[in-house]
C-alpha cells in the first residue's frame, strides 16, 4: 500500500482522469489495493504455574485433586492473594476439605505464584528451607524414626530437638535447637513407600536456607539408610 501522500495524489489523478468525486475515486482505489490483514497475533504465552510454585502439578493434583490452575482459579475468584497467609490456608482447609500439611503447601505455592513470596521466602520477609524424599519403607516406620529418640539418634545424632505436636503417620512440629521451626509431613505411597515433606521455617537469610537444605538432604539419606536397616515389625 502506499504511504498516505502518495496514495492521495492517486485519488487526485483519478478524478483528473475520470471526473469523479474524491471518495468515489478514494473507495475505487482502495477496492483495488485493499490494506493487508494485519498479522494474526501469537498466542498468550502459558504461564508455568509449578515452575512457580516450586512443586509439580502431579504432586499437588495427586493430594489435592486439583492442578496448580485449577487452585489459582479458586482462589483468585475469591481475590485470596488479598489476604493473609493463616486466611488462605484456612479456606483451602474448611472449603475443600484438604488435609492441614497440603493446604498449607497449597497455600506456599499460591502466594509464589502471585508474587508474594519467593521460593525459600516468607511472607513476612523471613526464609525457609523445603525438602523431600521418597523411602523405601512403610509410613509407620519412617514416623517412628523421627518420633522415638533412639532411633532418630541413629540418624540425626547430636541434635535436642522439642516436639510440639504430631499426628500419628500424619504431621509434626519441631522447635529445634536454635529455635527455629521444622514441620514436617508423612505421605503414604503405597504399603512400602513413604513421602517425608520437610519446612524448616524463622531461617535468618538466603545462606541459611541453602546451607540447611543441605544438611536435610544429608540427614535423610542416613534415615534412608537407618529404615532399610530395620527389620519390619509383626
Amino acid at each position: 500500500m502506499p504511504t498516505h501522500k502518495d496514495f492521495k495524489r492517486l485519488v487526485r489523478a483519478r478524478m483528473r482522469k475520470t471526473g469523479e468525486a474524491y471518495s468515489a475515486a478514494r473507495a475505487q482505489l482502495l477496492a483495488k489495493n485493499p490494506s493487508p490483514a494485519p498479522a494474526a497475533l501469537p498466542p498468550p504465552a502459558r504461564v508455568d504455574y509449578a515452575t512457580l510454585a516450586g512443586m509439580s502439578d502431579t504432586s499437588i493434583k495427586e493430594k489435592t485433586g486439583c492442578t496448580w490452575e485449577r487452585w489459582v482459579w479458586a482462589l483468585d475468584r475469591v481475590h485470596a492473594h488479598t489476604w493473609p497467609h493463616r486466611d488462605i490456608a484456612e479456606y483451602v482447609y474448611e472449603k475443600y476439605k484438604t488435609s492441614g500439611w497440603w493446604a498449607q503447601m497449597v497455600t506456599v505455592g499460591y502466594e509464589r505464584i502471585k508474587g508474594l513470596r519467593a521460593i525459600g521466602q516468607r511472607r513476612d520477609g523471613g526464609f525457609e528451607a523445603s525438602k523431600s524424599k521418597v523411602f523405601a519403607a512403610p509410613v509407620g516406620k519412617v514416623y517412628r524414626a523421627f518420633r522415638d529418640s533412639r532411633t532418630r539418634a541413629r540418624w540425626l545424632p547430636g541434635v535436642k530437638l522439642e516436639i510440639r505436636t504430631a499426628t500419628p503417620n500424619k504431621s509434626m512440629r519441631i522447635t529445634w535447637p536454635d529455635r527455629t521451626s521444622v514441620a514436617l509431613g508423612f505421605v503414604r505411597k503405597g504399603k512400602a513407600k513413604t513421602q517425608v515433606w520437610i519446612q524448616h521455617t524463622s531461617l535468618p537469610d538466603r545462606n541459611a536456607v541453602e546451607r540447611v537444605k543441605g544438611f536435610w538432604t544429608g540427614r535423610l539419606d542416613a534415615l534412608q539408610a537407618v529404615v532399610a536397616r530395620e527389620r519390619p515389625t509383626a
